[in-house]
């Protein structure tokens, strides 16, 4: 009988430690389902044009295997043997990149500028759906991307991966700020905040008329600051996209921001045609060949110009070139023309002229163009229409011209 009693207690701890092992187990596959953290990590803007608009990463913690990782769109071979032709021709390619995160995030203690993450509150599903496309998209033959600062650059995978290939069921409120926002409104914005008036300048000269597009609620994420907006107000059955918000780096003393400096483009555009209504007004020799060298300077260097922005327009894959009303200044003729500011020919005179026509134009219709035309350069068209009316004789066909000719010759 004791020998049955002692049995039966050894059988029920046999049985309690089954339990518990089997419990064990299934509590360790279910923290291991759970072990991932997914965040969406987003820098600031630095003082450096290439970090004026910001940083967009994936964090992804696995406690289970031990790795905290960065996945960050944003990288280039910058050894690239045929860089810079890729570069201007928008065929360079992208790629993802995978950084253990205390080093990804050295380089924005460096600079001093901050970093925030936001945990998502995504299922362990979702989380190893985002691990396994991350893993591979990792892949040397995956990897690879072509770039575009709008449509397809390194916030908008991000805002892809989270919203679009794991985000199903969730809703993301209005981000924009006020209706009718442009592309061009919100560059603007990073490059006045930084103040860069000379990028700014080259911005709006490069990029054609599709940068004045209203954006949809979509793509206003391609900035860095907007998909952490649209992180925040989106949520799925009430329940939101953010679990927790936090700083992760905070520098002590912000990034020191840009000095504007005394050569703006204003003032310079303002010194120029200064300079050349000065010059048109002197009749001495040496200001007359100043004025010829003037002239084919800027003739020869506007028509150069028109050349580049034809040649991005047409030659190139950035799409953001096109439509480019700047080419109504700019004109690429303007080059040939350059040659003949001193004694042009009769067919030369009637370019100027219109030359000079499509300036004054230009200048009256500038607010209502679908393009946003740079308010530093209205003193450089200015310049272009006087200076072409001057050389095409324009200005003697004018009616209060021909009367002060006449009272001369009586």
């Amino acid at each position: 009988m004791q020998h049955r009693r002692k049995a039966r207690w050894m059988h029920m701890i046999l049985f309690i430690c089954l339990l518990n092992c089997l419990w064990g187990t299934a509590f360790s596959q279910a923290g291991d389902s759970c072990s991932l953290r997914i965040s969406l990590i987003t820098c600031n803007p630095g003082s450096e044009l290439y970090s004026t608009f910001g940083h967009t990463a994936l964090r992804v913690v696995d406690e289970a295997a031990g790795t905290d990782i960065a996945y960050n769109y944003g990288t280039f071979a910058f050894d690239d043997p045929n860089f810079y032709a890729k570069f201007i021709r928008g065929k360079l390619n992208y790629y993802v990149d995978q950084q253990a995160f205390p080093d990804f995030l050295y380089e924005y203690q460096y600079y001093s500028r901050e970093v925030r993450e936001q945990i998502l509150n995504i299922t362990c599903e979702e989380k190893k759906q985002i691990q396994a496309f991350l893993f591979m998209n990792i892949r040397p033959e995956n990897k690879f991307y072509r770039y575009d600062f709008l449509y397809d650059n390194c916030t908008t995978r991000v805002r892809d991966i989270l919203l679009k290939k794991n985000g199903q069921g969730f809703h993301t409120a209005n981000i924009i700020d006020q209706p009718g926002r442009t592309f061009r409104n919100h560059i603007h914005y990073y490059l006045n905040r930084n103040q860069m008036p000379w990028s700014k300048l080259g911005i709006d000269i490069l990029l054609g008329a599709r940068l004045d597009r209203a954006m949809t609620n979509e793509e206003a994420m391609f900035l860095p600051d907007y998909l952490e907006k649209a992180a925040d107000s989106t949520q799925r059955s009430n329940q939101k996209l953010v679990a927790e918000k936090r700083v992760v780096f905070k520098p002590a003393q912000p990034a020191i921001g840009n000095e504007p400096g005394l050569f703006t483009p204003s003032r310079v555009a303002w010194v120029l045609l200064g300079i050349g209504l000065l010059l048109s007004a002197l009749a001495s020799r040496a200001a007359q060949i100043a004025l010829r060298f003037f002239d084919f300077l800027l003739f020869f260097l506007t028509g150069l110009l028109g050349i580049q922005l034809v040649f991005m327009w047409t030659a190139t894959d950035h799409l953001v070139c096109g439509n480019n009303y700047n080419l109504l200044w700019a004109l690429p003729f303007n080059t040939a023309a350059a040659f003949y500011v001193r004694n042009p020919s009769a067919g030369w005179r009637r370019y100027f002229g219109f030359v000079a026509m499509v300036s004054y134009l230009l200048l009256v219709s500038w607010r209502w163009l679908p393009q946003e035309l740079n308010p530093d350069l209205i003193p450089l068209v200015l310049l272009i229409g006087l200076r072409a009316a001057l050389i095409s004789g324009l200005e003697s066909k004018l009616p209060w011209k021909n009367k002060s000719l006449s009272n001369k010759r009586n």
